[in-house]
């Protein structure tokens, strides 16, 4: 017997009266279900219909009992916990939906091992949270800020060939004809130094404003303290020493989910000064936690927060008054706990090619690699849109935009035009730049698809690179210049705001 269950994506939230589980991200989702399904069977089933994978974010599965009083959630740990959550929900599945925490599987982990080291104890930090507080979260700059087109992955477990026309093609090799989720990018991106604007002011540490960044003097130690009891008064937290001596000062904070803390030292033995020699923001808010907290969001949406969204929830959620450029470090780390990086988009694309013409039959797929086994050119045009390309008018427009992702290139297109005038998608390619070798790559791929007939008209710009590669690929096709273009010359030429009339 199935049962219909339904969930959201959020986090608990603890009233006077009761638990209340805020969701929202993605609204109210629903799955059907055995009335037997094991815990690992329902974490499938809701990985699945949210799209994610459990190397990256980990699922914290629980419901409200329906008493009459108020009580904790209860958590999903084995298979009698969901027989139980089954068997109470028979008659109100549909009132009492069930919440669903996404945590990053850093995130998790880091709990899990902070709660182990705490068992038996009196609550105080470990070694693990010593190395925790450590970690420099912002020792890499983004590579896709002010960057040119940079190196590009190198294919792994794949194989060349040559296809009928002899072009180079990069396919599955064999023995891995399946998807392999183990892939892994041996080519990473350049390591040459972006320059990336600084022009925004530093981080404020606290939610006053005051910032104690590393490497600040202070006259005595007495001056320190003194300004770390005004930053609590008006940050409303308190802190605790955790060592001190003439020499030393280590505080933290008194709240156990929060590892900040600061160390401060003498500048040298004999002297009085102080200096800051380790300080986190307040609540460890680095891109890389503000990330992988808003990464939620991001789940089962279009489009999530931009970064000035993400600097509200980190003021919102930490207190933290953060940069722009941070914002927009935590929302990039955010898309990539959530959809992968760019490297690894690239590095499975020949294992998705090989699904998707074993799935769409008569799909045709390319990959054009270099000498050093990089990606450089793409070719995809799907079965189901060749075969109805036999009804539609034989007049083709291509044309090319640029990319703005983090290897640039331009994607080309090809579209036709069906019985109701609407645009009819042929095929897309991604190559380096429009120039007569990427054009002449492009347009061969095309000509397996379409052919080559006198009645064949092909439209585009007057680049001279697709006319040379027109003139080279085909022999028959007639080639036209887009009178929109065209257009737009003359009135940018002469100034003519009026001559798109006569067209």
């Amino acid at each position: 017997m199935k049962v219909v269950l339904f969930f959201e994506v959020g986090n608990w939230e603890e009233l006077e009266d009761r638990w209340e589980f805020k969701g929202g991200v993605g609204g109210l989702k629903s799955i059907l279900v055995d009335e037997d399904i094991s815990l690992a069977g329902l974490f499938d089933k809701i990985y699945g219909k949210l799209g994610l994978s459990s190397d990256t974010m980990d699922l914290v599965l629980s419901y409200s009992p329906p008493l009459n009083k108020k009580c904790s959630p209860l958590v999903l740990k084995d298979d009698e916990d969901v027989a139980a959550l089954l068997a109470s929900r028979s008659d109100s599945t549909c009132k009492i939906p069930l919440g669903v925490i996404v945590k990053p599987t850093e995130v998790c982990a880091y709990e899990k091992s902070i709660q182990e080291s705490s068992d038996g104890t009196d609550g105080s930090h470990d070694g693990f949270r010593d190395n925790y507080f450590d970690v420099d979260y912002c020792d890499s700059e983004p590579t896709d800020v002010g960057s040119s087109r940079q190196k590009l992955p190198v294919f792994r477990n794949v194989e060349r060939t040559e296809n009928d026309n002899g072009a180079s093609v990069t396919q599955p090799a064999e023995g891995n004809p399946e998807v392999d989720p183990l892939l892994r990018l041996t080519g990473a991106a350049s390591d040459e130094p972006v320059n990336v604007p600084t022009t925004e002011a530093s981080d404020s540490t606290f939610r006053d404003g005051s910032d104690l960044y590393e490497g600040k003097y202070f006259n005595t130690k007495k001056d320190l303290k003194r300004k770390l009891s005004d930053i609590a008064m008006k940050g409303n937290f308190e802190f605790r020493t955790r060592k001190s001596n003439r020499s030393l000062w280590v505080i933290e904070c008194i709240d156990p989910n929060c590892s900040w803390r600061l160390r401060a030292s003498k500048i040298v033995p004999e002297s009085t000064k102080f200096v800051i020699r380790k300080n986190a923001n307040h609540h460890q808010a680095t891109y890389v936690v503000i990330g992988e907290q808003v990464a939620p969001q991001y789940v089962g949406v279009e489009k999530g927060p931009g970064p000035k969204g993400v600097q509200t929830f980190a003021r919102t959620k930490f207190g933290a008054q953060i940069s722009y450029y941070k914002a927009w470090r935590g929302r990039k780390h955010a898309h990539t706990l959530i959809r992968g990086s760019p490297e690894q988009s690239f590095h499975i694309l020949p294992s998705y090619f090989h699904m998707l013409e074993k799935l769409n039959p008569g799909t045709v797929t390319r990959i054009e690699v270099d000498g050093e086994s990089r990606f450089k050119y793409l070719f995809l045009a799907f079965g189901v849109v060749i075969r109805g390309f036999r009804y539609m008018r034989k007049v083709v427009g291509i044309d090319g935009t640029f990319l703005k992702g983090q290897y640039r290139g331009v994607l080309l297109v090809a579209t036709a035009q069906d019985g109701n005038g609407q645009c009819y998608p042929l095929a897309w390619g991604i190559v380096d730049s429009e120039n007569k070798d990427a054009w002449t790559w492009f347009l061969t791929q095309l000509k397996e698809v379409i052919g080559d007939t006198d009645e064949l008209a092909l439209i585009s710009d007057r680049a001279p690179s697709i006319k040379k590669a027109i003139s080279t690929v085909f022999e028959r096709a007639h080639h036209r210049a887009c009178a929109w273009h065209v257009a737009q010359n003359i009135k940018n030429k002469f100034k003519c705001a009026d001559i798109m009339g006569s067209y």
